[in-house]
C-alpha cells in the first residue's frame, strides 16, 4: 500500500487525508521528523507559508525535509505549500526548501476575502477540474525543464518537474481528486524503480 504523508504542522491536513484515502492511498500526518521515513511521497498542504515556515524550524523539519527532496521521492506543494517548494520567491532572498525550479510571487490573486473558484484544465490530469484559489500564489517564471500543467488568466498556477508537482490552488477542497490520483501516480511510478533493484 503506498503511504502519502501530508506536513501536518498547519493548514487544510484533514482535507488531503480525506483526498488521499478517497483515492484508495493510506495518509500518514506528519508531525514528527521520523514519521517522513515511512512515507513514499509528501504533500506540503496549504495554509500560511510564513506561520508554516516557523514550525517548520521550531520542530527543525527543514534538514530532512530537503533531504527527502533529495531522496528523489515525489513531493506536493499546494498553495503555500507550493512556496515552500519553490527555488525562488519574489521578495525574498532565500528559498525555503527551494526543490522546484519555478519563481512564484505570494497572494498574486488578492487577500481572502477574494477568494474564487475557477474550472480549468490540467495536462495529463483532467478538463474542468474546478479549482478554489484561497490567498494563491502562482508561478511567475518556470524553468526550461518545469512542465507547465495549467494556467489561468495566463498566469502558471500548476507545473510539475520530476518528482515536483506545485499548484496556486488547492485541490483538496473539492470532491474532485484527479490531481490527488496523479500524485498518488507520481509516487507509484518512483517506487517501481526502488521495487527493481
Amino acid at each position: 500500500m503506498i503511504k502519502i504523508g501530508v506536513l501536518g504542522l498547519q493548514g487544510a491536513v484533514r482535507e488531503h487525508v480525506r483526498s488521499i484515502e478517497s483515492c484508495g492511498a493510506e495518509a500518514i500526518v506528519i508531525k514528527k521528523i521520523e514519521q517522513l521515513e515511512e512515507a513514499d511521497g509528501l504533500i506540503i498542504p496549504g495554509g500560511e507559508s510564513t506561520t508554516m515556515r516557523r514550525l517548520i524550524d521550531k520542530y527543525d523539519f527543514m534538514p530532512k525535509l530537503k533531504e527527502f527532496a533529495d531522496s528523489g521521492k515525489p513531493m506536493f506543494g499546494t498553495c503555500a505549500g507550493l512556496i515552500l517548494l519553490a527555488k525562488q520567491i519574489v521578495g525574498y532572498e532565500e528559498p525555503h526548501i527551494g526543490a522546484l525550479n519555478v519563481k512564484v510571487e505570494r497572494n498574486s490573486f488578492g487577500r481572502q476575502k477574494e477568494s474564487f473558484e475557477a474550472d480549468l484544465d490540467i495536462a495529463d490530469v483532467a478538463e474542468d477540474f474546478t479549482a478554489v484559489f484561497i490567498r494563491a500564489p502562482h508561478i511567475v517564471e518556470a524553468d526550461e525543464n518545469v512542465e507547465v500543467l495549467a494556467k489561468h488568466e495566463g498566469r502558471i498556477v500548476a507545473a510539475r518537474e520530476g518528482q515536483f508537482l506545485g499548484s496556486s490552488f488547492h485541490p483538496e477542497l473539492t470532491d474532485d481528486h484527479r490531481l490527488t490520483q496523479y500524485f498518488i501516480n507520481m509516487v507509484k511510478e518512483a517506487k517501481k524503480p526502488l521495487a527493481k533493484q
